[in-house]
C-alpha cells in the first residue's frame, strides 16, 4: 500500500489521502518506523519483501517464487527439478497488456492450466494449477542462473525483449527450451474456448504463459526455531505468501470467498485471525488487495483498498483484542510499495508502527510513508523487524 505523492490526491500517498482512522490511532499509541525489506543485490519482489518481514536471511533461503507457491498447493519439488511461477498472461500483439490475464477467475484459468499439461507436458516440463493467474511450471534438470523478468514489470511493454536469457552459458539450453514452451502456449491458447469466450466478452485472452522467477527447494527453518513463540498461522489469498508459511511451519488457514483484489473477503480474514490468535502465539495476516490496485495504476481503488483494511481489518481486530486478559501486539506494514505511477514495485523503504497497551509512544501521530521517518525505531533493515518485535 505504500506509494509516492500522486497529483491528483492533492499531493498526498495513498495511505495519507486514505480515511484511516485506527491506523492513525495505533501509530499515535505505538511506535513506529521506516524498514528496508530488500536487501542489496535482491530485486523488489513480494517473494523478497515477505521473507525479510518474517525475519529471514534471503540471501541464504531464497530460491525463487516458483518453489514457494509450489509449497502452498501441495505440489513437491524433488532434488532434479526447477519450479517456477507461471504466469497466465494477455499478450496484445507485440504487447504483453497485462500481468494476469485480466484478472483471470479460478475456474477458468485452472481449465487453461490443465490443457496445457495435457498439451504440452513432458518428462521435461509439468503444469500445476494456482489460483487465478499465478501456477507453477516445473522443469526437470533446469538450470536456474536465467534472467527471468516479472511479467508485473512490464505492462504495456513488447514483451519479445523480454524473454528470458541465460546468465551463464550453461544455463542457454534452459532458456531456449523455456522461450519455445511462451511461444507454444501463444499458438495453442489463442483458439482455446476459454479465450474466445472471454474475447467476446470484452475480456483480456488468457493467450500466453510467462514463466519467472526459478529456483529449487529452499533450505528454511522453521519461525518458531528462530523466534520465542511456540505455533503459528498464515492467512492470505495468494499462494506464494502460504507457500512462504508452509516453509516457515505456520499453519495455512484458508479463507472462503478470498479473492486478492479489493472485493476479497475482509470480514472473514479477520474473523479467523482473531480465532487463531486465540489457540496460537504468531497470525501472519496478508492482504493483497492494495497491491493488484498499484499494478493496475487506479488511484481511487487503491485508496478505498487502504480504507477497507482500516475499517474491516484493522479495526474489528483492535476492537476484540484490547479487551483481552492477555497482551497482543499488532504490527502494521506494507512489504513494499507498488506506485500506481509506475505499476510496478519499488525498493523503498516502508513504514511500519508496532503497538501493544505497554509500549511507550514516539512522537509520530498518523500512519504514513513521511509520519514514519519521525519514528522511535528509525531505519530497520530486513530481519530487525522481527528482533524488534520480538524485543530481542
Amino acid at each position: 500500500m505504500a506509494d509516492e505523492p500522486i497529483s491528483s490526491i492533492n499531493n498526498k500517498t495513498v495511505i495519507q489521502a486514505a480515511h484511516t482512522p485506527y491506523m492513525d490511532m495505533l501509530a499515535r499509541k505505538g511506535r513506529n518506523g521506516l524498514l528496508d525489506t530488500i536487501p542489496k543485490g535482491f530485486s523488489p519482489g513480494s517473494e523478497i519483501a515477505n521473507l525479510s518481514v518474517l525475519g529471514y536471511d534471503v540471501a541464504a533461503v531464497y530460491e525463487g517464487r516458483g518453489v514457494l507457491e509450489a509449497a502452498s498447493i501441495g505440489v513437491d519439488i524433488h532434488n532434479d527439478e526447477m519450479a517456477m511461477r507461471c504466469n497466465l498472461v494477455s499478450i496484445d500483439g507485440e504487447l504483453l497488456k497485462n500481468h494476469s490475464a485480466g484478472h483471470i477467475s479460478t475456474d477458468e484459468a485452472s481449465e487453461l492450466i490443465h490443457f496445457l499439461e495435457k498439451s504440452l507436458g513432458s518428462e521435461l516440463f509439468s503444469f500445476h494449477a494456482g489460483v487465478s493467474y499465478r501456477h507453477v511450471l516445473k522443469m526437470r534438470g533446469g538450470n536456474k542462473f536465467i534472467n527471468c523478468t516479472p511479467p508485473h514489470d512490464i505492462p504495456e511493454n513488447p514483451f519479445k525483449p523480454y524473454l528470458i536469457k541465460p546468465k551463464k552459458n550453461d544455463a542457454k539450453d534452459t532458456a531456449d527450451s523455456l522461450n519455445n514452451l511462451i511461444f507454444k502456449s501463444q499458438e495453442i491458447l489463442k483458439d482455446h474456448p476459454i479465450n474466445i469466450k472471454r474475447i467476446t466478452e470484452g475480456k483480456d485472452a488468457a493467450n500466453s504463459i510467462w514463466p519467472w522467477s526459478p529456483g529449487f527447494r529452499p533450505k528454511m527453518q522453521p519461525l518458531c526455531k528462530m523466534f520465542p513463540f511456540k505455533s503459528g498461522s498464515v492467512i492470505s489469498a495468494v499462494d506464494l505468501i502460504r507457500g512462504i508459511g508452509v516453509y516457515a511451519g505456520l499453519e495455512v488457514i484458508m479463507v472462503e470467498g478470498v479473492t486478492g483484489l479489493y472485493d476479497t473477503n475482509y470480514e472473514g480474514k479477520a474473523e479467523a485471525a482473531l480465532k487463531s490468535l486465540k489457540e496460537k502465539d504468531f497470525v501472519y495476516l496478508h492482504i493483497e488487495a492494495s497491491d493488484e490496485a498499484g499494478h493496475e495504476g487506479d488511484v481511487p481503488l487503491k485508496v478505498k483498498t487502504v480504507e477497507y483494511l482500516d475499517k474491516r481489518i484493522v479495526k474489528p481486530i483492535y476492537e476484540e483484542i484490547v479487551n483481552w486478559d492477555e497482551q497482543v501486539t499488532i504490527a502494521i506494514l506494507p512489504d513494499h510499495p507498488t506506485p500506481c505511477a509506475i505499476r510496478t514495485h519499488t525498493r523503498d523503504p516502508i513504514p511500519f508502527l508496532i503497538w501493544h497497551k505497554d509500549i511507550e509512544p514516539d512522537s509520530v501521530q498518523t500512519y504514513d510513508e513521511f509520519a514514519a521517518r519521525n519514528g522511535g525505531y528509525g531505519l530497520l533493515h530486513s530481519n530487525q523487524f522481527m528482533k524488534t518485535l520480538f524485543n530481542i
